[in-house]
């Protein structure tokens, strides 16, 4: 059984057989492999919210707090059926505080059957609906699977197609062609962008971002999240390279500069 506990608990070789995320095409809906799930959440869509992530990534961004999300092996294998009947058990409450059910990850899109399932339970369910996702497996996310996501958290790691690569070892152009199918879709959306002082910083790579996005009407808000060490110690216990372990957190001022690239570009950003 997963355990709720914080998305920055380190869980490793849950289900050692597991198969490989590499080429994973995800059809399983009666079960899916998860990292963990917290109650409360009042970030990662409106109201009070369960946030669930999902095990399995194709990205290995420099700055992930959660490597241990990679891969399925290191998740728990939950059946669909019981995260139906946990999600049920709080929905009442969910529905109260104005809230709903949160996919996030690793990536979601990995794992495409099992959330495809969770999110039409919520939605039988009244419960807000909100996908949590790199948008780089966006293809996978078809028209019926769109109908029961209301919002979805957008990340948009860089605007540079280089600097998108060096961050997260892929490339730009699915997540771009995600974010406008959303815009044709009037899908409302969240932008979340990493600001790491030093890799995603430069005025030039956030006033890509800030162009692409402004003239979408269904992007409500764009939000700048600054970089932290808290999964510092995720790289190190796995034995991973962490290239960004001298990398301050950016300043309130460096935050402050990003927001007004944004909101010069015609964005509401926060």
């Amino acid at each position: 059984m997963v355990k709720v506990g914080s998305r920055f608990d380190l869980r490793t070789n849950q289900a050692p057989d597991a198969p490989e995320t590499e080429g994973f095409e995800g059809p399983k809906e009666t079960h899916g492999w998860v990292h963990s799930y917290e109650t409360g959440s009042t970030v990662d869509g409106p109201g009070v919210r369960v946030m669930l992530f999902m095990s399995g990534c194709f990205l290995r961004c420099q700055y992930c707090h959660n490597p241990d999300t990679w891969h399925l092996k290191d998740g728990t294998v939950i059946e669909l059926s019981h995260a139906i009947k946990r999600l049920r058990d709080f929905a009442p409450a969910l529905r109260a505080m104005g809230g709903g059910l949160t996919i996030s990850g690793g990536e979601p899109l990995v794992q495409i059957g099992f959330t495809r399932g969770l999110f039409a339970a919520a939605k039988s369910m009244g419960l807000h609906t909100a996908l949590d996702t790199s948008g780089f497996l966006g293809h996978r996310a078809d028209d019926d699977y769109m109908k029961n996501v209301d919002l979805v958290l957008l990340d948009i790691k860089s605007g540079d197609p280089d600097t998108y690569r060096r961050v997260t070892g892929a490339e730009l152009a699915p997540t771009l062609r995600f974010a406008e199918r959303l815009n044709a879709m009037g899908k409302a959306v969240w932008v979340r962008f990493v600001l790491v002082p030093g890799l995603t910083d430069a005025p030039d790579n956030i006033r890509k971002v800030a162009d692409f996005v402004a003239p979408m009407k269904n992007v409500e808000w764009v939000e700048v999240l600054p970089f932290h060490q808290m999964g510092a110690f995720k790289w190190k216990s796995l034995g991973l390279d962490y290239k960004l372990a001298d990398t301050p957190t950016p300043t309130q001022d460096q935050v402050q500069a990003a927001l007004e690239i944004f909101r010069a570009a015609g964005c509401r950003a926060r």
